[in-house]
């Protein structure tokens, strides 16, 4: 087995993928030093892209949006908050919450979605619901029996995105369990909630 083919066999039994033996040989280096600096640095900025791209594929938006081309101009944002924190998501390091209330086609939902585009590029795991379809997968979750192993992926998330809140009325075991879930975010991880009820007609209990 000449030299090409060992770097791959000795990468797939360390588990490295492909990533190395496929670019090992287009760095230029000054020195054996520098080259496995240079190597090292290659496979770590991959690991970094690839978990950045599994954590957007498993956050489960519908649409890829970010602020690029956003308007602020229509939304009325608090003076406490600074816009490009909230860009930035830095609430979520302090596990706050935010809610985005006001009319069909405001653009809650581009914020909300791009606010967890952000936090995904930035290492942090999300999770993105329709709050009626969160709902929906809960019950069914109950009775199939895997209420537990649902409410532990969303335990691993540093961002719960309920989308469209209130919108549809839900039973009494159903509003629960979605009562369950925002209580046991409580501190522990960050909430956004978009909605076009003002909160006395939100049919939450």
């Amino acid at each position: 087995m000449d030299s090409d083919g060992l770097i791959k066999h000795y990468c797939k039994e360390l588990r490295f993928g492909k990533n190395i033996y496929e670019n090992y040989s287009k760095i230029d280096a000054i020195d054996f030093g520098d080259f496995l600096v240079q190597l090292l640095k290659l496979e770590l900025e991959h690991r970094e892209i690839t978990r950045k791209n599994r954590n957007l594929k498993s956050a489960g938006f519908d649409v890829i949006k970010t602020f690029e081309g956003y308007e602020f101009n229509d939304i009325q944002i608090p003076p406490a908050i600074d816009i490009e924190e909230l860009k930035a998501g830095t609430f979520i390091d302090k596990q706050e919450n935010l809610i985005l209330y006001g009319p069909v086609g405001t653009g809650k939902s581009h914020m909300a979605t791009a606010i967890g585009v952000a936090a995904c590029s930035q290492g942090k795991k999300a999770k993105f619901f329709r709050t009626a379809s969160l709902v929906n997968q809960l019950s069914e979750a109950k009775t199939n029996g895997g209420l537990k192993r649902f409410m532990k992926q969303i335990e691993k998330t540093d961002l719960l995105i309920c989308d469209e809140w209130g919108y549809v009325p839900f039973e009494k075991e159903g509003s629960q369990l979605l009562f369950q879930v925002i209580s046991e975010c409580y501190e522990r991880r960050s909430v956004i909630i978009t909605t076009n009820l003002e909160f006395s007609k939100w049919n939450f209990l």
